[in-house]
């Protein structure tokens, strides 16, 4: 684990972790050349020694960082240092779509529709690299602050070779398509299929399958009709519905042929909700009728469940890899029993299945208690109220979470007894990913000695007069545009609380108001470069046009202030937009040379390039006029006749800007 205040690669201070997976922490850092904060995956030192995994690691970030999109969390940078392995992204403050679906019980229908058309943009924006994302579900979506939708975690999305893509790693099971679950086979319907899926949640509030097990699960998708979600929100357009509907088709076939195809249904169903447009092919296979699966499927699917639970109680391991899950209501044609050499059989096939698909593919997140462990699941838990528990109890709740306990320090409490735990950070019932560090504050006893206000004094002062009162410092810092730099903008606890001899007071000192280095966005479209200046912190102030002779039209010449002006946070960058190249115009009278030897004059307009502007045959003065021209300056050229065969005289010109 890294320290706050660790640099990477000269640039990347880390500012504190926000996350943990079986493979790799989550940070988020300050990138201190482009002034701008961003998240770091860094590889686990389990793994740092396995040349296969970081092969898969650098994999991962290059299929990624080809995506360039609104709608997708962009990977900024990759690199390695001392044994670490890390990826640099895009940092976004924001709520993944699962707890937005979690807080609201379910969302308005034109919610989830403007939801899934951002979705379905970042997902044909991938598929049009040959990129299949494989696990599109809720807590893959990010929803920005400012309610921007980006698809996140294309980890395990693989570069599409041919029209379909054969793939022993399986999605997370509520999502999962059928064609996945029954042989993990892929293609860009799966994708579409899943965010079928991820739409039926949106509006209902559920999942439209569920179960015990993740077998159970997974052979509802592949036997089982969902409940129409009309069904369950009465006065659920028809539009929506039928979009849904044809998204999560059993056949691939009768699905969207595209994310483009269906983004045309999203964007009708925004403006008609009521209208019945959605046409669904005809030709329906046994896939999509319901059916009782066969026992080999059965047992094909169990051999095959490498699924990572999402939003469910994780299942132990004993109980998804054995036999045992038969007991699981799945439907009444499977066996109540098997016999101990079949149990003993199918565990050892599926353990030889997971450690060598698992190596391959990176299916599993290894990591946990115990590397024989054969994976950690994506499981998101809840972080237990440990308020008045005993450090031993608390360890043993965070335990069976699967959470790790670390003692962050004391606080006086006048409610919870000297030794038992006050307080945690991250706080009770907030959701974590098995596996993360939940610190744990100790009580002290009641306090009797009252906190002194530091607000607005110097670091050095704070800490003076804290540690007189008899208290530990713990100074932190942050940018803020209305405290002077160096001086104290928070106190925690506050002032005029009681606390006890050896607490800690923690105060966050500012920064100042934050600045960053304005990036360069020369030559990107104004669209790019609007949101390179987002992604910085900063927005696009005017917008201007001018000719260039360099820069393609629409792309940007130069920006105010220039690249690298260092500005405060949320400043405006004024853009000029290229409108291409210049075009001049040229207009005068002209008159007949040499008139006593020839009854007519032919005259030739070339321009600076000697390309031919115009001509005109003439017999007197005459005024001629050409336009569109690409250089300021040109040649008049006068010919006895329109051959060019002999030529009489010429002059320079000048043209006039149009």
């Amino acid at each position: 684990m890294l320290s706050n205040g660790t640099f990477l690669g000269n640039r990347y201070e880390i500012i504190e972790k926000i996350g943990s997976g079986g493979m790799s922490d989550v940070y988020r850092a300050k990138d201190h050349s482009l002034g701008r904060d961003v998240a770091i995956k860094v590889l686990k030192s389990d793994f740092a020694q396995d040349s296969s995994f970081v092969t898969k690691f650098r994999a991962e970030a290059q299929s990624a960082a080809a995506l360039e999109h609104p709608n997708i969390v962009n990977i900024y940078d990759v690199g390695s240092e001392d044994g670490l392995y890390y990826i640099v992204m895009e940092y976004i403050e924001g709520i993944t779509l699962k707890q937005y679906i979690a807080k609201k019980g379910r969302l308005g229908y034109n919610e989830a529709l403007s939801i899934a058309i951002q979705m379905a943009r970042g997902i044909e924006a991938a598929h049009n690299k040959g990129i299949v994302h494989q696990d599109i579900k809720p807590q893959n979506i990010i929803i920005s602050k400012e309610g921007k939708v980006k698809v996140t975690d294309f980890g395990i999305a693989r570069a599409a070779n041919s029209n379909t893509i054969h793939a022993g790693s399986m999605g997370s099971v509520h999502y999962v398509s059928p064609e996945q679950a029954r042989n993990g086979f892929v293609s860009y319907a799966s994708d579409i299929y899943s965010l079928g899926i991820v739409m039926y949640e949106m509006v209902t509030g559920r999942v439209p399958f569920d179960g015990d097990t993740p077998v159970a699960i997974a052979i509802q998708h592949i036997q089982s009709q969902m409940t129409p979600p009309e069904e369950i929100v009465p006065g659920l357009p028809i539009a929506v519905s039928r979009i849904i509907e044809k998204c999560t088709m059993k056949s691939p076939e009768r699905r969207y042929a595209s994310a483009s195809e269906l983004l045309v249904d999203l964007k009708r169903a925004m403006v008609n909700p009521d209208e019945d447009f959605v046409v669904i092919p005809n030709g329906a296979s046994d896939l999509d009728k319901t059916r009782v699966i066969s026992k080999s499927e059965q047992d094909e699917i169990k051999r095959r469940s490498f699924f990572k639970e999402d939003d469910t109680d994780p299942v132990p391991e004993t109980d998804r890899d054995s036999e045992n899950n038969d007991d699981a209501p799945v439907n009444s044609r499977m066996d109540k029993a098997v016999t101990i050499m079949g149990i003993a059989a199918a565990v050892v096939i599926v353990i030889i299945i997971l450690f060598f698909v698992g190596s391959i593919f990176d299916i599993f997140h290894f990591g946990g208690k115990s590397k024989s462990d054969s994976s950690t699941e994506k499981t998101v838990v809840e972080v237990p109220d440990l308020e008045g528990f005993s450090v031993s109890q608390a360890k043993a709740a965070l335990k069976e979470k699967g959470l790790e306990f670390a003692k962050a320090g004391e606080e006086s409490s006048d409610d919870v007894d000297k030794g038992d735990i006050t307080r945690t950070d991250p706080e009770a019932g907030t959701k974590v990913e098995p596996g993360s560090t939940v610190q744990v504050y100790i009580s002290s006893g009641k306090g009797d000695i009252s906190v002194p206000s530091v607000i607005g004094d110097s670091e050095e002062e704070a800490k003076a007069t804290l540690e007189a009162a008899g208290f530990d410092v713990e100074t932190r810092s942050d940018y803020s545009d209305s405290v002077e730099k160096g001086k104290v903008m928070i106190q925690t606890p506050e002032a005029d609380t009681k606390g006890k001899e050896g607490d800690t007071v923690t105060i966050t000192i500012s920064l100042g108001t934050e600045t960053i280095d304005v990036p360069d966005v020369t030559n990107k479209s104004q669209s790019a470069a609007q949101s390179t200046l987002e992604n910085s912190g900063l927005s696009a102030g005017s917008i201007s046009e001018e000719p260039s002779d360099t820069v393609k039209k629409g792309n940007v010449i130069s920006s105010d202030p220039a690249a690298g002006t260092k500005v405060n946070k949320g400043a405006k960058v004024n853009l000029v937009i290229s409108t291409g190249k210049a075009t001049y115009s040229y207009s005068d009278e002209v008159d007949v040379m040499n008139s006593d030897t020839y009854d007519s004059n032919y005259v030739v307009l070339t321009d600076a390039n000697g390309n031919k502007v115009k001509s005109w045959t003439i017999t007197e003065a005459t005024d001629i006029s050409a336009s569109g021209i690409t250089t300021s300056t040109g040649t008049l050229t006068y010919y006895s006749d329109s051959s060019e065969s002999e030529k009489l005289g010429s002059q320079a010109v000048s043209f006039s800007a149009e």
